[in-house]
C-alpha cells in the first residue's frame, strides 16, 4: 500500500533540527530492535549540521549506529568544502561513535570512478545486497538538486549503480548516492529551510519530476520545513515543536 508524503512545518530552523534529530533517534531504536543495526546516510548543509549537532546529544543505541555519506566534494581532507569536515565537527566530535562506525566517501583516491565502486562495495558490506539504508536524510537545493544529483548531470540517468561521480558542479566534481539506493531506503527524511527554496519545496511536494529532487520516492517520506520556506505553501499540519 502506498503511503502519502508527510509534511510538517515548524516555526524555526532550530525546531526543524530538533524534530529531525528526535525522528532519527526513534527510527534508530526501531531499526536496531528489528535488525540489530541502524545505517543512516547524511547530507551536507547548514540545516543538516544543526540537525546532527542536536542528534549528537540524543539517546540512541550508538554502538549499533553506522553513518554513511549522501554526497561529497572533490576537495582535500579537512577542507571546508568537504562535507566530512562538517560531519566531524557537528556529530563525530560529540557523539559516542568509533571510527569504524563512520564510512566516509574516499575522495583522496586518484581514481574517483574506482573509489565510487569501492564505496558501493562498502555499502553492501554494512547494508546488504543490494544495500538498503534504514534512513537517508536529504536536503533541497535552490535549483532542485538533492544529494549531488544536479540538473543536467549524467548521474541522473544511472539505474545500475548506487554510487556515481558527477561532472563539475560549482567548480567541483562530486561523489553521490544515486536514485536506486536513495529510493530503496526504508525511510526518507527531508529537512528544508531558507526562504529562497520555497519554489523548489512546492515542486518537491507536488512531485515535479523535472527537478532532480522530484524523482525521489514519495511513499512515506517525511518533509520537515520551517515557516520561512513554507510561507507560500498551504500546509495544514503545522507543528510548533
Amino acid at each position: 500500500m502506498t503511503r502519502p508524503l508527510n509534511i510538517e512545518v515548524l516555526e524555526t530552523e532550530a525546531l526543524v533540527a530538533e524534530r529531525a534529530a528526535n525522528f532519527i533517534a526513534e527510527e534508530a531504536k526501531k531499526a536496531v530492535a528489528a535488525r540489530g543495526r541502524f545505517v543512516m546516510a547524511v547530507s551536507n548543509g547548514h540545516i543538516s549540521w544543526l540537525m546532527l549537532r542536536a542528534l549528537s546529544g540524543a539517546e540512541l543505541p550508538w554502538p549499533s549506529v553506522h553513518i554513511v555519506q549522501v554526497a561529497e566534494r572533490d576537495a582535500p581532507a579537512g577542507h571546508p568544502d568537504r562535507n566530512l569536515t562538517h560531519l566531524q565537527n557537528s556529530l563525530l566530535a560529540h557523539a559516542p561513535l568509533t571510527a569504524a562506525q563512520v564510512r566516509a566517501m574516499p575522495m583522496e583516491s586518484p581514481d574517483l570512478a574506482a573509489a565510487a565502486a569501492n564505496y558501493a562495495a562498502t555499502l553492501r558490506q554494512i547494508a546488504g545486497s543490494p544495500p538498503t539504508l534504514d534512513l537517508i536524510q536529504l536536503c533541497l537545493g535552490d535549483d532542485g538538486h538533492t544529494a549531488s544529483l544536479h540538473p543536467g548531470d549524467p548521474s541522473l540517468n544511472i539505474d545500475d549503480a548506487d554510487v556515481a561521480i558527477t561532472s563539475d558542479y560549482h567548480t567541483r566534481r562530486r561523489m553521490t548516492l544515486t536514485y536506486p539506493i536513495i529510493n530503496r531506503s526504508r525511510q526518507i527524511l527531508w529537512v528544508v529551510t531558507d526562504a529562497w527554496k520555497s519554489e523548489m519545496l512546492r515542486r518537491l511536494i507536488e512531485g515535479d519530476e523535472t527537478i532532480p529532487a522530484g524523482r525521489v520516492r514519495r511513499d512515506g517520506a517525511l518533509v520537515l520545513a520551517d515557516d520561512e520556506v513554507a510561507a507560500q505553501l498551504n500546509v495544514d499540519n503545522k507543528k510548533a515543536a
